[in-house]
């Protein structure tokens, strides 16, 4: 039986080290607690944080032999929102929770039909895009929107 390298330590926006390798996840499966992984380079590593954790595109793990695993956002389904009161159209996607990442002249979610009816009623202009999805995290900086709690890991740096 192989032993597999052990990530239990989360270093928050420490991407660019020498040492690091990539793996890449979408929002989604960035929200972990306990997984096998695998870099971008085909290595395979076990995650087993002390409690379920957001990562974020740019965060690195750490793993027993010293090396660091950047957490990179992968390409996913999304729908590009645009209109004429971007700010209203934001309060409406963040009145249900939804993840959301706002930019200047656009907004991004992820494909939901019954979001994307609602936004086009709300006179929103909708795209399907693919690429990587990094939406604002919760009140405290990171996390997640569909939860009311502060989730962190007792290891950030």
């Amino acid at each position: 039986m192989t032993t597999l390298p052990l990530a239990q330590i989360v270093h928050r926006h420490a991407a660019n080290s020498a040492q690091s390798e990539c793996c890449a996840l979408d929002y989604t499966e960035r929200f972990l607690r306990r997984k096998k992984l695998v870099t971008t380079a085909g290595r395979p590593f076990l995650v087993d944080l002390e409690q379920t954790t957001s990562l974020n595109h740019g965060d690195c793990l750490e793993l027993d032999d010293g090396t660091f695993v950047e957490i990179k956002a992968a390409p996913e389904e999304l729908l590009k929102v645009t209109g004429p009161d971007l700010v209203r159209l934001a309060w409406h996607i963040g009145n249900r929770h939804t993840p959301c990442q706002i930019n200047a002249d656009h907004l991004l979610i992820q494909a939901d039909p019954v979001i994307g009816h609602m936004l086009e009623h709300l006179g929103a202009s909708l795209d399907h895009v693919t690429q990587a999805f990094s939406p604002e995290g919760g009140a405290y900086g990171h996390g997640r929107t569909h939860s009311h709690e502060h989730v962190a890991t007792a290891h950030e740096h």
